[in-house]
């Protein structure tokens, strides 16, 4: 897979190792010239320049990538970012940084973005699922704000225990994608029994996450 990264801060370049150590092809776009000269991102491609100027995407030939990341610190560049790369260049899949979270709602279809990842939203969410067990907390935006990714954390006094998967009526426009049990993920089946401390999560609608609230909430004894 070929993946091109704008910005090479901390976030970018965190997420450039990760690729490359699973045999992606990364190009890191930044402006900063010493970037090019660090001795912590081998493997990496570099190209020096501005990432929302259209004459270095298409010195790149961006088109010819299946990711671009918008990972810089500035939510106005990542936004011009992933407008020019859908918009410009059609790639098929648009990640964006959201630096302030005021500033997510903006980070959709109307500017090419297809997940917003905002670490705040992330953060938040994770001290919710350490601490709100029996309570559906939602981990991440895809899609431009049109599909959620939830979790839900089956309380041991739940009457989710002892039933199987495909008997209990899953709202509509909501797929049960996996759960992980013991610290081991497994991709569901309909004939599973749901455990106490099972971690589920599921991709959902929003218009579907109230539904499927209540079905997991109404279900505790």
């Amino acid at each position: 897979m070929k993946v091109m990264i704008a910005g090479a801060g901390s976030v970018g370049s965190s997420i450039a190792r990760e690729l490359v150590a699973n045999s992606h092809e990364v190009l890191l776009v930044d402006t900063k010239a010493e970037m090019a000269s660090r001795e912590d991102l081998q493997g990496v491609k570099w190209l020096i320049g501005d990432a929302c100027e259209l004459a270095v995407l298409q010195r790149i030939a961006l088109e010819d990538y299946d990711v671009v990341v918008s990972a810089t610190g500035d939510d106005k560049v990542n936004l011009v970012v992933s407008l020019l790369a859908k918009s410009e260049f059609g790639v098929r899949r648009t990640v964006g940084r959201v630096n302030n979270p005021k500033n997510e709602w903006m980070f959709d279809d109307a500017w090419g973005v297809d997940v917003a990842v905002s670490t705040p939203r992330l953060m938040t969410a994770l001290v919710e699922e350490a601490v709100e067990v029996g309570d559906l907390v939602r981990l991440l935006t895809l899609k431009s704000g049109e599909v959620y990714m939830v979790e839900f954390t089956v309380p041991h006094d739940s009457g989710l225990i002892g039933r199987t998967i495909g008997r209990i009526p899953w709202p509509n426009e909501c797929t049960l994608m996996a759960v992980v049990r013991d610290k081991t993920p497994f991709p569901p089946s309909d004939d599973d029994v749901i455990e106490g401390g099972d971690e589920i999560f599921f991709i959902t609608t929003p218009g579907a996450e109230q539904l499927l609230r209540r079905t997991l909430q109404g279900a505790t004894r």
